[in-house]
């Protein structure tokens, strides 16, 4: 693909899956600019991939998707700079193990996983246009997710905190973003897909309760490596033919077909209101 000086934006670019996506996409020749919370892993990652191969272009700046100012002020930078956006990487997640609000009132796993990716997202789409890609990580969780609103942005959801419903009710929001960004920004050229890792070995699986340790050790041997993980993010950043289709979600770098639950979910429009509302006073 043709990415003509072009540049990308990776969201969690330091995590496991996001140093194979940076990569990827700085190999391709791309300038991209990691985005990411923790500024000295980023520095390691970053020194590593330019040890493998000098001259590669890779910038860090600070982003924490818990704080919808600091969304706002990267995003606010980067209109400054006006450089064309080619891709959109929303890779950064977080599995949280107890209850922790934002300044901005939102349980930390919605504002991580789907408000601030959402907020990023929409500030950016001034720099982008015809052959600009967004990719968003979700997770097959997705289908277990379910959307209790106001709950869903203060708690992550209805009752108690479980931090795996918790993650797969942001998964859910973030692939109905997808299927709803997709068709709004279609007539400009932007592709917009969802692509669904599988299970990774990553920093996400953390272990504090009692059974996790026993999980972690007859299950680890089986998941994914980061690598295998980014392969579908990749294919959807880079691939010529994956540039075509828009509004999909994706696994093993194949679209996978969504059932009409969620290609016409009947919160899609409420959830977007409801975010917009939230996110306004940035927009």
């Amino acid at each position: 693909m043709e990415n003509n000086g072009k540049l990308a934006v990776i969201t969690g670019a330091d995590g496991g899956m996001g140093r194979e996506i940076t990569r990827a996409v700085a190999g391709a020749g791309y300038r991209v600019i990691m985005a990411c919370l923790r500024r000295q892993k980023a520095e390691e990652v970053r020194a590593r991939l330019l040890q493998e191969r000098p001259g590669l272009q890779i910038e860090i700046r600070s982003l924490d998707l818990a704080s919808l100012a600091s969304v706002a002020e990267f995003a606010g930078r980067m209109l400054e700079e006006g450089r064309r956006i080619g891709l959109l990487m929303n890779n950064a997640g977080t599995m949280e193990t107890g209850l922790h609000v934002t300044e901005d009132g939102l349980e930390r796993t919605v504002s991580v996983n789907y408000v601030g990716h959402y907020l990023l997202s929409r500030k950016l789409l001034p720099l982008m246009g015809e052959g600009s890609r967004i990719v968003n990580m979700v997770s097959c969780t997705y289908a277990v997710g379910r959307l209790d609103f106001p709950d869903f942005f203060t708690r992550g959801r209805k009752g108690s905190f479980w931090r795996i419903p918790v993650y797969s009710n942001t998964k859910l929001a973030l692939t109905l973003f997808t299927l709803d960004l997709a068709s709004r920004v279609k007539d400009r050229g932007i592709v917009v897909n969802a692509a669904d890792p599988g299970i990774v070995s990553t920093d996400i699986i953390t272990m504090h309760m009692w059974f996790d340790p026993l999980t972690d050790v007859f299950f680890r041997p089986f998941i994914r490596t980061p690598l295998q993980g980014a392969a579908t993010a990749i294919h959807l950043l880079l691939d010529e033919d994956a540039g075509k289709r828009t509004g999909t979600l994706n696994a093993n770098s194949h679209a996978r077909p969504l059932s009409d639950k969620y290609m016409r979910h009947v919160q899609m429009g409420e959830l977007w209101e409801r975010t917009e509302g939230i996110v306004e006073k940035w927009l």
